[in-house]
């Protein structure tokens, strides 16, 4: 994408100051920008997606010489959220691990964590899977792809943040082993102000019930990718007559009604 943007306007994007990206581009190499006839320096998304990626290393711990280090093999290259989904099927398929973990971050330092998911996380792991089952993509690949999306969600997990529209507790139906799409609805609801309960895949419901009363949580929310398991995981909730105070909701793609940024939308909304 042609450089369009100004020393200001890159600082706006990615909250570093003009100083520090000289700095960075003088001593360690990190950024290439255009001239204008006048001499202005003209960075382009891909810069932006650089010095994003930069900060995010900085702020979990390393020196600017090593992440400048790092930057120089994850080969960050900003693109369309279409792009984005495109390469991390693509990586996938070539079993490039660096690339994979280098597109799933970039996503992340990129969008807001909401479109992040919606538009390129969620749709690739979709297409990974289909072509896992079509047998154009191996396991192993599938778990590439896969593994390195929950691996991000977990970090950003543990950025705790305050409490205060509730406590929710999350869980994956009994048997259900997928659990990015709750992960993401558990990062989606601690960037909402959540403190989140995350119990993971295959828990026995009245254990789940049972924390939930315990703890007095507000929401509870199961996820499944089965139809007969969400229409076993309902009838079960109702006939314990329980969680008279918690909202409750149950998502995934089997039941074709919620996903993880509408089940934010309801749980504020219920929370209000």
């Amino acid at each position: 994408m042609a450089p369009t943007l100004n020393i200001a306007a890159l600082t706006r994007r990615t909250g570093v100051s003009p100083d520090t990206i000289r700095k960075w581009e003088q001593r360690y190499g990190v950024l290439h920008p255009d001239r204008t006839p006048g001499g202005q320096r003209r960075y382009s998304e891909s810069d932006v997606a650089r010095v994003k990626w930069l900060k995010a290393r900085i702020e979990e711990g390393y020196r600017i010489g090593e992440a400048a280090a790092l930057l120089g093999t994850a080969g960050i290259a900003a693109g369309t959220n279409e792009e984005l989904r495109a390469e991390l099927v693509a990586a996938a398929a070539r079993s490039d691990v660096p690339a994979v973990t280098s597109t799933v971050e970039q996503a992340l330092l990129i969008e807001p964590v909401d479109r992040a998911f919606a538009e390129v996380l969620g749709p690739a792991l979709i297409e990974v899977g289909e072509r896992w089952a079509t047998g154009d993509l191996t396991v192993a690949q599938e778990h590439l792809a896969s593994g390195a999306v929950r691996a991000a969600l977990q970090r950003l997990l543990a950025d705790s943040r305050g409490n205060v529209r509730g406590l929710a507790v999350l869980a994956c139906a009994p048997g259900e082993r997928h659990e990015i799409g709750l992960l993401m609805l558990a990062v989606l609801l601690r960037a909402d102000g959540w403190q989140v309960a995350y119990l993971g895949a295959d828990v026995p419901v009245a254990d789940v019930v049972a924390l939930t009363e315990r703890i007095r949580a507000d929401a509870l929310c199961f996820s499944t990718s089965l139809r007969e398991t969400a229409e076993t995981l309902a009838r079960e909730l109702a006939a314990m007559r329980a969680l008279e105070s918690t909202t409750v909701l149950i998502g995934g793609r089997a039941t074709g009604r919620l996903d993880a940024v509408g089940a934010v939308a309801e749980l504020r909304a219920h929370a209000a």
